[in-house]
C-alpha cells in the first residue's frame, strides 16, 4: 500500500509538473501559455491558414479559427471554393515572424493571449508595415489554441501593456476602470452606427467616417441600402482585453450587421460571384448581406466622458447572404 501511495504521489507530481493537471486549477491564477507554447500554437494557425489558402478549404483551418475571425475566415475559403474550385492560383504562403508574445494570468477556462506579429503581407502589397495582431483563445486542457480576434495595426498603434509580476493584465468584461466597460463597447457602438448621437467613440475611418459613406450609398438611383447592426459578444465572440500603460485598456468585441438592398421594380440588385457563392434564395428585387465586423479599440480610463474609445483597427467580412 505504501509503494503504491507512492507511486501515485509521483504521477500526480509528474502531470502536475508537465501541465497537464492543475489542482484547483479554478481558482489558481495561472499563465495562460508558456512562451514557446504560444509559438507553437502560432506556427500551428499559420501552417493550417496557409494549408487552406492554397486549396480554397475551410475545413483544413476550421480547427484553428473561431469567434469572428472564424466566421470571416470559413466563410471566405467556402465562397473561393466555389469561385476558384481548384484551388488559389496565387496563394502566397503567409508568413508571421518577429513575435511577441502578451500572456496574461487567468483562473479557470477559457485562457487566451495576444501574438503581435509582422507579417509579410504588407511586403508582398508594397504597403508601409504593419503589424498583425491576433487573440488567440483556448477553452480547456483538450482543445486546440484557436484565433478568434485578428486586426491589422501600425506599429505606432500597438499600445504598451501594462504588467504585474511580468504578465500582462486582463481586463474583466464588467470593469468599472474605463470610460466604457468591454462587456457595454458593442452596443454603444451599434447605437452609434444607428443613430450617430455623440457618445464615447472618437470620430474616424471605424465611426463618423463609415456612418458617412453608408449614408452617401442609402439611396441611390433605383437602389437603397438599410444597415441593422447587433452585437455579436457570446461564446469566442466575447471581448477580451489587456490594460495599457497609460491605464487604459486594448480591447477587441465584434458586430454583426445586416445590409440589404432593395431594387426598384422591374430590376434586382447585383451580385457578385463572391456573394452569389454563399445565397441562399432567389434574388427578385432584394439581396440581404451578413457581415462579421471584429474591431479593437483603445479605451481611456473612467471618467472620460467623451472621446473615451478609439477603434484602432476593424476586421470585416461577408459570412451569408439571403435573395428573395
Amino acid at each position: 500500500m505504501r509503494a503504491l501511495a507512492a507511486t501515485a504521489a509521483a504521477t500526480v507530481l509528474a502531470l502536475t509538473a508537465s501541465g497537464c493537471v492543475t489542482v484547483h486549477g479554478e481558482t489558481a491564477l495561472l499563465p495562460a501559455v508558456t512562451k514557446d507554447e504560444a509559438a507553437q500554437a502560432l506556427a500551428d494557425f499559420t501552417a493550417a491558414y496557409n494549408r487552406a489558402d492554397k486549396a480554397h478549404d475551410p475545413a483544413l483551418d476550421a480547427g484553428r479559427v473561431t469567434g469572428p475571425l472564424g466566421a470571416i475566415n470559413q466563410a471566405g475559403l467556402r465562397s473561393r471554393a466555389v469561385t476558384n474550385p481548384g484551388g488559389n492560383p496565387n496563394h502566397q504562403p503567409l508568413e508571421l515572424t518577429d513575435a511577441r508574445f502578451v500572456v496574461p494570468r487567468k483562473a479557470g477556462w477559457p485562457r487566451w493571449f495576444l501574438a503581435d506579429t509582422d507579417s509579410n503581407r504588407d511586403v508582398d502589397q508594397g504597403r508601409a508595415d504593419q503589424r498583425w495582431v491576433l487573440a488567440f483563445v483556448r477553452n480547456g486542457p483538450q482543445q486546440l489554441w484557436e484565433v478568434a480576434h485578428l486586426v491589422v495595426l501600425s506599429p505606432q498603434a500597438v499600445p504598451e501593456f501594462a504588467e504585474e509580476e511580468g504578465y500582462a493584465v486582463p481586463v474583466a468584461a464588467d470593469s468599472d476602470a474605463f470610460a466604457v466597460a468591454p462587456e457595454d463597447l458593442g452596443a454603444q457602438y451599434v447605437a452609434y452606427l444607428q443613430d450617430g448621437k455623440p457618445g464615447p467613440y472618437t470620430a474616424g475611418p471605424h465611426t463618423s467616417l463609415w456612418r458617412e459613406e453608408r449614408q452617401k450609398g442609402a439611396k441611390r438611383p433605383g437602389l437603397a441600402t438599410q444597415y441593422i447592426d447587433r452585437v455579436a459578444d457570446q461564446g469566442d465572440f466575447a471581448p477580451l482585453g489587456l490594460r495599457t500603460k497609460d491605464g487604459g485598456a486594448f480591447v477587441f468585441f465584434a458586430t454583426r450587421y445586416f445590409e440589404r438592398q432593395t431594387a426598384a421594380a422591374g430590376y434586382r440588385p447585383k451580385v457578385g460571384p463572391d456573394i452569389k457563392a454563399l445565397l441562399t434564395g432567389d434574388v427578385k428585387n432584394t439581396v440581404t448581406k451578413e457581415w462579421v465586423s471584429d474591431q479593437v479599440v483603445l479605451v481611456k480610463p473612467a471618467g472620460t466622458d467623451r472621446d473615451g474609445v478609439t477603434v484602432a483597427g476593424r476586421l470585416q467580412g461577408v459570412v451569408g447572404a439571403v435573395g428573395s
